[in-house]
């Protein structure tokens, strides 16, 4: 798909707002790839600290940088930002508290041209404190097609949804969208380029790290207890749509995408109960009158685990009429 013409190689978008305490690490690491042929679109998104300082000051030093400066919105309008603006034939989105190695994005391309492959992803790790774990690190190189990718991205193991650790063809954006109002922009984006390529290629090195701390948005999914009915609600309007899509995108996966769907329902009704969330109480009746009306379907499906079993036996059996 991806056709040589001129230009940088690569657009590095990385959005930000009042992150002054990482942004210099950040952009540093950006300019200091050892590829080299790429632009840099740093997207300014209403910072009221001195992050529009920073930037400048590195501007002054490199031009490859290009900024963008917008009123404080959503993260989804920030990257779309960016996206619109971006001349390269790849896209490489990198989070502005994110560690990335050196040859972050040369292992990057040098897989996706490889394998003429429309997408690239590595392993990663995941750093929260001084503790730094492995992260969806795929098992082996390979090369999948775009609805083996997805159902990789459905299981949740080995990728995940998060955009940054992954290298797209820009080609891929003609068609998909970032929706303006989302909170968790990539549940409902990167599914789709996985369904819209035509081959991904995977690599077990783990180039990028994803930084969890308390002011990061995506510090809830390592913490139960930050589950919110806000955040469950777009995950599962998210999933619903995602079940929809490919299921008519991709029908030979469609069977697995609705289990993924009820998979992740059952796990938040585990969260919630373990947890005692009562702020959840209206999600919890929602997966529960889902997974009533799907019990059957779901509990004697082929791809469910053992601990969904329990779990479907321990919350939702009971709710069952007699």
């Amino acid at each position: 798909m991806v056709i040589q013409g001129q230009g940088p190689k690569v657009s590095v978008i990385m959005l930000t707002y009042n992150r002054e305490k990482y942004l210099p690490a950040a952009i540093g690491a950006v300019l200091g790839q050892s590829f080299r042929n790429f632009e840099f679109i740093i997207i300014n998104n209403g910072s009221d600290d001195g992050s529009s300082d920073i930037i400048k000051h590195y501007m002054e030093q490199d031009g490859r940088i290009k900024d963008v400066e917008l009123c404080k919105s959503t993260i989804a309008v920030g990257r779309q930002a960016g996206v619109d603006r971006a001349k390269g034939m790849y896209i490489a989105f990198i989070d502005d508290d994110d560690y990335i190695s050196e040859d972050y994005l040369q292992y990057l391309i040098n897989l996706a041209e490889s394998k003429a492959a429309d997408i690239a992803y590595c392993g990663s790790y995941k750093a929260e404190c001084t503790e730094k774990k492995d992260n969806c690190v795929p098992i082996r190189d390979e090369v999948l097609t775009g609805a083996e990718a997805v159902v990789k991205l459905l299981q949740r193991k080995e990728c995940n949804a998060a955009l940054p650790s992954k290298l797209i063809c820009r080609e891929l954006f003609d068609e998909i969208s970032f929706l303006p109002e989302s909170v968790h922009e990539d549940i409902f984006v990167t599914y789709k380029l996985f369904a819209s390529a035509q081959s991904v290629a995977v690599g077990t090195e783990k180039k990028y790290c994803f930084v969890r701390h308390g002011n990061n948005i995506s510090s809830f999914t390592d913490s139960d207890k930050l589950l919110s009915p806000g955040q469950l609600e777009e995950y599962f309007s998210a999933f619903k749509e995602r079940t929809e899509y490919l299921s008519a995108k991709l029908p030979q996966i469609a069977d697995y995408a609705q289990y993924s769907e009820w998979s992740y329902m059952i796990s938040m009704c585990n969260k919630i109960e373990r947890n005692q969330l009562q702020s959840c109480s209206e999600q919890l009746a929602h997966v529960r009158e889902v997974l009533l009306e799907h019990y059957d379907e779901f509990y004697d499906g082929k791809y469910i685990e053992g601990f969904e079993k329990e779990w479907m036996v321990q919350y939702i059996m009971p709710h069952r009429p007699q």
